[in-house]
């Protein structure tokens, strides 16, 4: 599979995207245990990452890798045990639940496996909603090259029960970016997707980081979905073990097929 066909950018979009210098997020020294004594699980051990302003990076790695939790943790919404996790120059371990909220709020976006539409709202509903909930007034312009980039400017009236399952991903999507986040993290977006809504979803994300400056991290088991991605880090064991540049869904796959026979996962 050819990386020509989505190509990422860092650069700001026509926009002005929320793209800055510096990394959008960092670990140093990321640990993260679950239980005590015998039955002590490392999840995260001694992560150390960044992740660029402007650029679009998959996690990736064996199940029981860390990779959700290592997301789950960079986002705050899930405590570290030992180390630091930035948002911009933030640290979020020194922060109570209050400050933690108003970062995921006003800083972050997130999209998940399942989409978490309101049924009895309209697409443009749905993505306004958190900014209505935040006492926040939409920039027009924002959410008019969001929803363009989407592609369901003529959806918006419809309700998710009307739309497919790739075009509620979309929607869900355009939410997370409606507040012009610093970052979006998804969680296995195409999750519950056939290949062809997948691939939309996938396309939007890529879309977003080159033409919006947006600023995406995404954990997936799927090496054609991290090959949209401009870097793919790849989780074993709790630790990095390894990152690709420009990937290809080929590369990826010869990349995690390696570990599972290099490595006791």
């Amino acid at each position: 599979m050819s990386h020509a066909a989505h190509p990422v950018s860092t650069s700001t979009g026509a926009f002005g995207g929320p793209a800055r210098s510096g990394p959008a997020a960092s670990a140093t020294g990321l640990y993260k245990t679950y239980g005590h004594g015998e039955t002590r699980v490392t999840a995260l051990d001694g992560v150390g990452v960044e992740f660029g302003s402007g650029e679009f990076t998959a996690i990736m790695g064996p199940s029981g890798s860390g990779k959700s939790t290592l997301m789950h943790c960079m986002a705050g919404l899930d405590a570290i045990s030992s180390g630091s996790v930035r948002i911009g120059g933030v640290e979020l371990s020194g922060l109570d639940d209050e400050a933690l909220t108003k970062i995921r709020r006003d800083r972050l976006g997130f999209v998940f496996q399942a989409f978490n539409l309101l049924p009895t709202l309209t697409a443009r509903e749905n993505i306004l909603l958190p900014l209505q909930l935040a006492g926040r007034t939409p920039d027009r312009e924002w959410f008019d090259a969001v929803v363009s980039s989407v592609g369901l400017a003529d959806r918006l009236g419809h309700r998710p029960s009307q739309l497919s399952g790739g075009q509620q991903q979309r929607v869900a999507c355009a939410r997370a970016l409606a507040s012009r986040p610093e970052i979006v993290f998804a969680d296995e977006p195409t999750g519950n997707l056939d290949s062809r809504s997948g691939g939309e979803v996938l396309a939007f994300l890529s879309a977003s980081v080159r033409e919006l400056g947006q600023t995406v991290v995404m954990v997936t088991h799927d090496p054609v979905a991290a090959s949209f991605a401009g870097r793919v880090v790849f989780l074993a064991d709790g630790r990095i073990v390894d990152e690709l540049h420009r990937p290809t869904a080929d590369a990826v796959l010869a990349r995690m097929q390696r570990f599972g026979t290099d490595r006791a996962v």
